[in-house]
C-alpha cells in the first residue's frame, strides 16, 4: 500500500507540495507546432467566439496512435474517438494540482450534459509518468472524477512522440528527492477535438468548471 497518494486525498510527498512545473516553452504557449504533418491551415472557424476555450492558431489533426488502456487492451485514439468530441490531456496521477483540478472540473461539467449526449464526449488521460502510474492507479484516480474517463499508458518515449505530434512539448522528469518522490513537467492544457476531426481549442490550467459547462454542449453540436 502506498503511503503517499496525491490527487486521491492522501498526503502529498514533501517535494510535490510545490506547484507542478508546467512546461511553458513557446511551443506550449501557442500549443500548435507549425508542421504540415500535424496541422491544417485555418483557424478554429467563425464560431470560435462562442467558446470560452482558447482558439488554436492552427487546427491540429486528430492523431493516430495506440496505447494501452487501464484494462490492458489496445486503445486506438483515432478509431475510438471518431465522430465524437475528444478531450485529450497528458498528465500524471501524482500531480498535486494541475491534473486533478482539470479532471475534477471536466468531471463536474460532464454531469451537466444530458445523459443521452454524454457518450458523444470521450475524455482521454495519457500518463506522463508510466513508472509510477500503474493501470490500477490510473483507474482508481480517474474514477474519482468520472468512471467513463479513459486512462492510457505507454513508454515515456511513446507518449512524448504523441505530444510532439499534437504540438505539445515533451514531458520532463525532475530529479527524485531523498524519498524517491519527483515531479513531472508537462503541458498544462487540454486539447479539444471536435466531432469532425481536428482540435480547434485548448483549455489551459485555470479553466473554470463553468467554462467547461458552457463549451461542452457547443463542442458536441459543432460540425
Amino acid at each position: 500500500m502506498q503511503a503517499n497518494r496525491p490527487g486521491l486525498g492522501g498526503p502529498i510527498p514533501r517535494r510535490a507540495r510545490r506547484t507542478t512545473r508546467a512546461l511553458l516553452s513557446p511551443v506550449a504557449l501557442s500549443v500548435a507546432v507549425f508542421l504540415p504533418a500535424a496541422c491544417a491551415p485555418g483557424g478554429g472557424g467563425a464560431s470560435d467566439a462562442e467558446f470560452q476555450g482558447e482558439p488554436l492558431p492552427l487546427l491540429i489533426e486528430r492523431p493516430d496512435f495506440t496505447l494501452t488502456d487501464t484494462e490492458g487492451r489496445p486503445y486506438s485514439f483515432l478509431d475510438e474517438t471518431r465522430g465524437r468530441v475528444a478531450l485529450l490531456f497528458f498528465g500524471y496521477t501524482w500531480c498535486p494540482d494541475i491534473c486533478p483540478i482539470h479532471m475534477a472540473n471536466i468531471g463536474q461539467a460532464m454531469k451537466s450534459i444530458p445523459s443521452e449526449d454524454r457518450h458523444r464526449v470521450e475524455v482521454v488521460f495519457v500518463s506522463t509518468d508510466p513508472a509510477r502510474d500503474t493501470p490500477e492507479r490510473i483507474r482508481e484516480w480517474l474514477d474519482v472524477f468520472d468512471p467513463s474517463f479513459v486512462g492510457l499508458r505507454g513508454t515515456l518515449e511513446e507518449v512524448n512522440r504523441i505530444q510532439n505530434q499534437v504540438g505539445l512539448p515533451a514531458s520532463l522528469l525532475d530529479e527524485p528527492d531523498e524519498d524517491g518522490n519527483y515531479l513531472v513537467g508537462h503541458a498544462a492544457s487540454v486539447l479539444a477535438f471536435t466531432a469532425d476531426g481536428p482540435a480547434r481549442l485548448r483549455y489551459p490550467f485555470g479553466t473554470r468548471q463553468s467554462a467547461w459547462a458552457h463549451d461542452l454542449p457547443r463542442l458536441i453540436e459543432q460540425r
